[in-house]
């Protein structure tokens, strides 16, 4: 089978803190990797290794001090739009609805207003919140806040979007849910994605790949295949899984053997 097409690639990317200080801070050293067209790059690590320097870095948020990142032909420092973030906390605006959060990116963008609310609008049919375009965020579950929060990202149609620990806050049945969701919603609109997590269980049931990193400062350990690879397996039932229970347990090992700081 062809591999997909290279959307996004890491090489030989470094990031320092105070560099110019007498005490500077190496966070991510030398990481390459890349990111394919429709795959879903899980990384995993040590907490404080620089995973999400790291996702900074890929955003164009700090400077590199070596290396590069590219999305497609374009270094990242001369892209613009070219990544959507989604953090931990879902960040909608309290007094705004549930469609104007939605389109908050588009209207910064200077869409017009009317083609921003068809855009947000065809997002909550196709996902699920017909019905609640008018709520406002205290109104909606902690699962139907990220999902909103993902419209928004979708919304602009980046090339790569960032998940940054998206379902942490949120309790184990919900958590769980919401992976099989999210991960439906992307394959449907066809994203290449990186996701941040401390749940090497969430990684294995969403990811095409996984990158485990070392302690800071981040260099790339291993990069697993899952067994699924493009197969549309639900993360709730691909945990009963042989093939899980021992890649969760390899991933394990890793990173217990990681030394600590």
């Amino acid at each position: 089978m062809t591999p997909a097409p290279t959307v996004l690639t890491a090489q030989s990317a470094r990031v320092v803190y105070n560099q110019h200080s007498d005490h500077p801070v190496e966070a991510v050293r030398d990481i390459t990797l890349d990111l394919r067209q429709g795959e879903i790059l899980a990384l995993v690590g040590p907490s404080g290794c620089g995973k999400t320097t790291l996702f900074n870095a890929i955003a164009g948020l700090i400077p590199l001090q070596g290396g590069h990142v590219t999305v497609g032909e374009t270094q990242v420092s001369k892209a613009t739009g070219h990544v959507g973030y989604m953090l931990q906390k879902d960040l909608l605006l309290p007094w705004r609805s549930v469609i104007d959060n939605i389109t908050l990116g588009l209207e910064i963008r200077g869409v017009p207003k009317v083609r921003a609310r068809e855009r947000a609008q065809e997002l909550i049919d196709r996902y699920g919140l017909t019905g609640f375009e008018r709520s406002k965020p205290s109104g909606l579950s902690g699962g139907m806040r990220q999902r909103a929060a993902l419209m928004r990202t979708l919304a602009f149609d980046p090339d790569v979007i960032l998940l940054d620990e998206p379902f942490s806050a949120l309790d184990f049945q919900t958590r769980i849910l919401l992976q099989a969701d999210v991960k439906r919603i992307i394959r449907d609109e066809g994203r290449s994605v990186i996701l941040i997590t401390h749940d090497i269980g969430e990684a294995i049931s969403m990811a095409n790949r996984i990158v485990v990193l070392t302690n800071r400062p981040a260099t790339v350990k291993t990069i697993h295949e899952t067994p699924w690879g493009n197969e549309d397996v639900d993360p709730v039932t691909v945990r009963d899984r042989p093939e899980y229970q021992q890649l969760f347990s390899t991933i394990w090992q890793e990173l217990e053997l990681t030394p600590r700081q």
